[in-house]
């Protein structure tokens, strides 16, 4: 059974929302509940209820069972929940709120003339299968499988089939320049 224990809950609340980064203020506004009674969930001096629990679990993206410790059902599955787009099959990989988020595409090809565009962020785009045709401010390039593109979103972009045949990627978008973290090479041993 759950722990409704409401100091053991509110520690739950309190990570969830610190693993999150957001302040009790963001809560606030995304939720609807005042900064002082979350402050009070988290602290355990207030019992959570099943209204207060569902706009919390919606604002940070999680179940309820996540925010009250409900046991594992044993069903390791992750159920993705494909968005479908007039020339894409975009499946979100997490549902973080802030920080870098990860998506499956599949690209169908439909003759679109590259319309390049820009916004806040920085993408990593690795190639599944498929030809990848990625342009980037002057460049006008074609990626294949395994090959990788990361880039400032704030330069003007577009990408999409690069024939008549469908294009599978991975995509890690992150906010406000962000970049990823890849290491090419492995670190060398300091010597003393």
């Amino acid at each position: 059974m759950a722990n409704l224990d409401p100091v053991a809950v509110g520690a739950r609340l309190r990570a969830v929302r610190t693993r999150r980064r957001m302040t009790l203020a963001e809560v606030s506004a995304g939720t609807g509940i005042s900064a002082s009674t979350l402050s009070r969930l988290e602290s355990g001096s207030r019992r959570a209820t099943l209204e207060l629990l569902v706009a919390l679990a919606r604002t940070y993206r999680v179940t309820l069972d996540e925010l009250v410790d409900a046991p594992r059902t044993g069903d390791p599955r992750v159920h993705l929940k494909p968005v479908e787009h007039p020339y894409a099959q975009v499946v979100p990989l997490t549902e973080r709120v802030g920080g870098p988020r990860a998506f499956k595409m599949v690209l169908r090809p439909d003759g679109r003339t590259p319309d390049p565009r820009t916004h806040e962020g920085y993408d990593w785009i690795y190639v599944l299968d498929g030809r990848l045709r990625l342009v980037l401010g002057e460049h006008d390039v074609v990626l294949t499988v395994g090959e990788v593109a990361e880039f400032d979103t704030r330069t003007p972009h577009w990408f999409g089939c690069a024939d008549d045949h469908p294009v599978e990627l991975l995509s890690i978008m992150g906010p406000q320049g962000e970049r990823m973290h890849v290491r090419a090479r492995p670190r060398r041993a300091e010597r003393p």
